[in-house]
């Protein structure tokens, strides 16, 4: 086949990443509930999973403070993001192209791109970790930074290469490949665990387990260079890892094609199999196993069909990261078509999960990407909700052909210097600042806009 004709089709894969989806390609809810069971049900719970244990997460902690802040997310996802995207369908990226403007949307794009391209690029080195086992490569420890062989560049480019083409090929390939995947993950997180009942001394009735998870699992206790987390901790990291997608609004790009609002309570399948049971597992998993890199650890649990486990998981979650990735990409640069920056996104990914720090970091990185992109959720949420009720005029910057929206832009810088003044400065960690951020650019944007639209309205009006 010639390269041309390649490109041809791929050219056709259209995303609607200028228009609203159109009702002949909504989707019903069993690709939704595929999607954030792939999703979360997947490579970053190993990692998470292990890193609450290192921190000293107590077990009553996990539990209690685990199933709030999934909740939060849920209601999160089910009550502001998606009714926002069932009405408007569009894509964030364009959504906020008509709130900001072009040249202050290409600025946000392009530090939101670089942002999953970093999370998908965690989850291609998790996948590589348990690529490599049958090929006796040396893993790099988690706390390595630069990769530590050929061969383990070898296999993250190959990983990365099978995720950007899932990627390329759009939302019903991605749905089509997380609903195979999910419920064999799930299954295989909850048999690695049951596995490692007998090494941990938990007794087949369970009758000790809760003793055994609080004497030698998660014991309260941090291990050595690492903080201490408490129950706050948990919940908020719970609420917030997936901050972007819900309070800041990048998964408009998802629910654009759900049929109906309430499809987020779809996400309940991710928050509670993934972000609970799965964390709750992989705690269990690392606790008995004698490596602290995840494809390695789930080997050992269940064999090969952890190793694979492992593989799939990591795309799982990378796949739709990196489909946001190049949507955003593909406002930032509109003559490209969306393969080519969706390619030059999985380049980058590709490139940054060769460095296995990125996966050491990724509690801290979670909460750092969050943090950046929540505030345009919030300028979003109070253009759709609040904006007429305060006599505010929508999508101002498409309707009076602006380039830079200085309202949004201002809210965005002013609650960025803030952010970075709380916690280098005040020393708030990064978990808890997100929500705070997100109701100042709610009222700040509102206020801006009040001032904004009043002086220009009044400059068009005189000129």
């Amino acid at each position: 086949m010639k390269v041309s004709s390649v490109t041809r089709k791929l050219d056709k894969l259209y995303e609607f990443d200028r228009e609203p989806v159109t009702k002949n390609k909504l989707q019903g809810i069993g690709n939704f509930l595929g999607i954030y069971a792939g999703e979360h049900v997947a490579g970053t719970e190993f990692v998470i999973g292990i890193l609450f244990v290192a921190h000293g997460v107590s077990v009553t902690d996990l539990f209690i403070g685990g199933f709030i802040g999934n909740l939060l997310a849920v209601l999160s996802w089910a009550f502001i993001t998606s009714p926002i995207a069932v009405k408007e369908r569009l894509s964030l990226y364009w959504q906020l192209r008509k709130i900001c403007g072009p040249a202050l949307v290409f600025i946000y794009n392009i530090v939101n791109a670089l942002m999953f391209c970093f999370l998908a690029g965690a989850m291609v080195a998790v996948s590589a970790t348990a690529v490599g086992i049958p090929f006796n490569i040396t893993m790099p420890a988690l706390g390595d930074f630069y990769p530590n062989s050929i061969g383990w560049v070898v296999t993250v480019i190959c990983v990365g290469a099978v995720i950007t083409v899932i990627a390329i090929m759009g939302f019903e390939s991605l749905a089509r490949f997380a609903k195979i995947a999910a419920p064999w993950m799930f299954l295989i997180f909850v048999a690695a665990a049951v596995n490692s009942f007998p090494k941990l001394g938990i007794e087949p009735g369970l009758g000790n387990f809760w003793q055994v998870a609080n004497d030698t699992i998660w014991t309260g206790i941090a291990m050595p260079g690492q903080s201490q987390f408490t129950i706050w901790h948990v919940i908020f990291f719970t609420w917030l890892a997936n901050a972007a997608m819900h309070l800041g609004m990048s998964d408009l790009s998802i629910f654009r094609y759900a049929k109906k609002w309430y499809y987020g309570f779809a996400s309940a399948v991710g928050m509670y199999l993934g972000h609970y049971i799965a964390w709750i597992a992989s705690g269990v998993i690392y606790a008995a196993a004698t490596s602290d890199s995840p494809g390695p650890v789930a080997y050992q649990a269940v064999g090969l069909a952890g190793a694979v486990c492992v593989v799939i998981a990591g795309w799982t979650t990378a796949n739709p990261t990196l489909y946001r990735a190049g949507l955003a990409l593909q406002v930032a640069s509109p003559n490209w078509k969306r393969w080519k920056v969706t390619l030059l996104a999985g380049l980058i990914t590709t490139t940054a999960a060769m460095f296995p720090a990125l996966v050491m970091q990724l509690l801290d990185f979670v909460a750092l990407y969050g943090l950046i992109l929540i505030p345009m959720g919030g300028i979003i949420f109070a253009d759709f909700y609040l904006f007429k009720r305060f006599k505010l005029e929508s999508y101002y910057a498409e309707k009076h052909n602006i380039m830079f929206n200085s309202a949004a832009g201002l809210t965005w810088l002013l609650l960025l210097v803030i952010s970075l003044i709380a916690n280098r400065i005040i020393g708030i960690e990064l978990f808890f600042l997100p929500i705070p951020s997100w109701i100042m650019a709610v009222v700040l944007y509102l206020g801006f806009s009040v001032v904004h639209q009043k002086y220009l309205n009044k400059n068009l009006s005189t000129g």
